[in-house]
């Protein structure tokens, strides 16, 4: 491991991000090998709002939204031009310990993904994995009240977090996530898996959670979009060279890309032309 992570102990940081970006993405092509996944791609990630990707399968939502803190790093043949700045450091830059930037920039997975043990451990985890040597009992509280789920767990933080329902399993994976306090949250499909009822309980999280975190997520759902994002970029898919690349075609506050898309192929996907 490259010794980076003395370099992101503390997030780089001026006082404040540039005009509110914490995160600057700009992704001019991004490869897996030869497939060129994405290309043409800018997308800024602003303080404590919440940004949402949109648009048809296969057009790179999930690969740009794991740019975003390195875990496309863990693919076979990952490669890209570009940067991605978090509060004006490339979070490329060689010297940069990937490890280190997911402390601060966290993240949820599709399917709820708890780890078999105990409902406490599952939050303690990031905790010990980074050396915290505070109150970890009052950290795993915090973070199961941050996440809405201390009422219904507190009485079998013992238990395995797999005894739990899948809406209750995202929560914990989310309060797993913000028990080390990361300054950013990204979540990819985070409701997909789960039923109109726990999917409003996370989306009442989530409005809840970006007065303290930055918040970038992709969703299937415009409905989903439309209700918790405060910009929207929608990416679409370019076949002209033969394969299936993803770019960026619009990106704009939430009320705008729904309600007057400028562009015909943003117009089309939020009509129901396609999906």
């Amino acid at each position: 491991m490259q010794d980076g992570t003395a370099q992101v102990k503390e997030p780089p940081q001026s006082s404040e991000p540039r005009g509110g970006v914490v995160i600057d993405c700009k992704i001019d092509k991004l490869y897996y090998g030869t497939f060129k996944a994405v290309r043409d791609t800018t997308i800024p990630v602003k303080k404590n709002r919440i940004t949402a990707f949109i648009g048809p399968s296969g057009c790179g939502k999930s690969t740009v939204l794991r740019c975003l803190n390195r875990m496309n790093d863990l693919v076979r043949g990952f490669r890209f031009e570009g940067h991605v700045r978090y509060r004006g450091k490339d979070i490329y830059d060689p010297s940069i310990d990937p490890v280190a930037v997911r402390r601060y920039i966290g993240m949820v997975f599709q399917q709820p993904n708890p780890f078999a043990t105990s409902i406490y451990n599952n939050v303690a985890f990031g905790l010990r994995l980074n050396g915290y040597k505070g109150d970890k009992h009052a950290k795993v509280e915090s973070a199961l009240k941050g996440a809405a789920l201390w009422d219904e767990v507190k009485d079998k933080l013992h238990k395995s977090g797999l005894s739990l329902s899948g809406g209750q399993q995202q929560r914990l994976c989310i309060a797993r996530a913000i028990a080390t306090e990361p300054e950013v949250l990204l979540m990819d499909e985070p409701c997909s898996a789960l039923d109109p009822i726990a999917t409003r309980k996370i989306e009442e999280l989530m409005r809840e959670l970006k007065s303290r975190y930055t918040i970038a997520i992709v969703t299937h759902n415009l409905q989903q979009a439309q209700r918790v994002a405060d910009e929207t970029g929608f990416l679409y898919v370019d076949t002209s060279e033969g394969g299936r690349t993803g770019y960026l075609v619009e990106f704009g506050e939430s009320k705008q890309i729904f309600e007057a898309p400028q562009h015909k192929h943003t117009q089309d996907y939020i009509h129901g032309a396609f999906s």
